[in-house]
């Protein structure tokens, strides 16, 4: 019995299951931090998911073959660009003002489809995704606001190779399996986790201790914690990514990313419940705004009776 024939309610269902999970392993890259590097967490997770992949090639009949092999390349290259900058940025500022930008994305996602694509996005929608990148600058504080320099600008970037990643998942990896873009996702970040241990190796430089020196930081050999940390990371982002990719797959890219809000109040939760850390009450009207915009979205697919674009 399927649980429902909504593409539109379905994506979010996905999407929220992608955010549960991540909201919960993410809470735990503080700890792989005090004692590894960037490029290393990515090759170790890296080797970590592919394997677990291949092991359950014969239990889950999954199908890795790309159909366009130059396609999902590009849109692994794509995406993992934009994490590389993400978490690139972390290293010279405040996480507020990355997540923000990285937040960005669904902004960028409308203009593409509207100005690429020629696809109409509609009021109800451009509204929806306003609200809820008003409710994503409550939910970081009066921090997110602060930091419009220079540097600031590296997470609008990564939100808008994010965002070019999103749509590439359904205009250019059309009939692709959601197995094959997740290990597509995961090998560029690997090839790009195994280009900066080389480069950091031969061209080694003073690393601060701790986290502060996660970005900077070369291959190490790290205590036994980092791989039972790196293990969970890769077994939830696997599973997490499949979801989200296939969220991306059922439904319009535009529609989906709204949902994708979604991961920030619950990687609030998952932070309270691991680590006490509790919100303030600007946080909790930005959750509600959250909410608010992802229910626009999917009552108005609903309302206009529109089929399933893989129908």
């Amino acid at each position: 019995m399927r649980l429902t024939t909504d593409p539109v309610l379905l994506a979010a269902l996905l999407v929220l299951g992608f955010a549960t999970v991540i909201g919960f392993t993410d809470n735990f890259v503080r700890t792989i931090a005090a004692d590894s590097g960037l490029w290393q967490f990515h090759l170790t997770r890296t080797v970590m998911a592919v394997g677990l992949l291949l092991i359950s090639l014969p239990f889950l009949r999954l199908r890795l073959r790309p159909k366009k092999l130059r396609a999902v390349v590009a849109r692994s290259a794509v995406h993992g660009l934009a994490m590389l900058i993400y978490f690139g940025a972390l290293a010279f500022l405040p996480v507020a003002v990355v997540a923000a930008g990285l937040f960005t994305a669904p902004i960028f996602v409308l203009l593409i489809t509207r100005y690429v694509y020629r696809q109409p996005i509609g009021i109800v929608r451009v509204l929806a995704v306003l609200i809820g990148f008003g409710g994503v600058a409550l939910v970081l504080g009066p921090e997110a606001l602060r930091g419009a320099s220079l540097a600031a600008l590296m997470p609008i970037f990564a939100g808008a190779f994010y965002a070019m990643g999103n749509v590439a998942t359904r205009e250019w990896c059309e009939g692709e399996s959601a197995e094959t873009l997740t290990i597509g996702f995961f090998l560029a970040l690997g090839v790009f986790g195994l280009l900066g241990v080389v480069v950091l190796s031969v061209l080694p430089i003073t690393v601060p201790d701790g986290a502060a020196g996660f970005v900077l930081r070369g291959w190490v050999w790290p205590s036994m914690a980092f791989y039972g940390w790196t293990f969970v990371q890769a077994a939830g982002s696997l599973l997490g990514i499949g979801m989200l990719v296939r969220a991306y797959q059922i439904a319009e890219a535009s529609r989906v990313s709204v949902f994708e809000y979604s991961a920030l109040p619950l990687a609030a939760l998952w932070g309270w419940v691991l680590w006490g850390e509790t919100l303030a009450g600007h946080a909790i009207v930005g959750m509600a705004l959250i909410s608010i915009a992802g229910g626009m979205i999917a009552l108005r697919g609903r309302q206009a009776g529109e089929p399933s674009p893989t129908a």
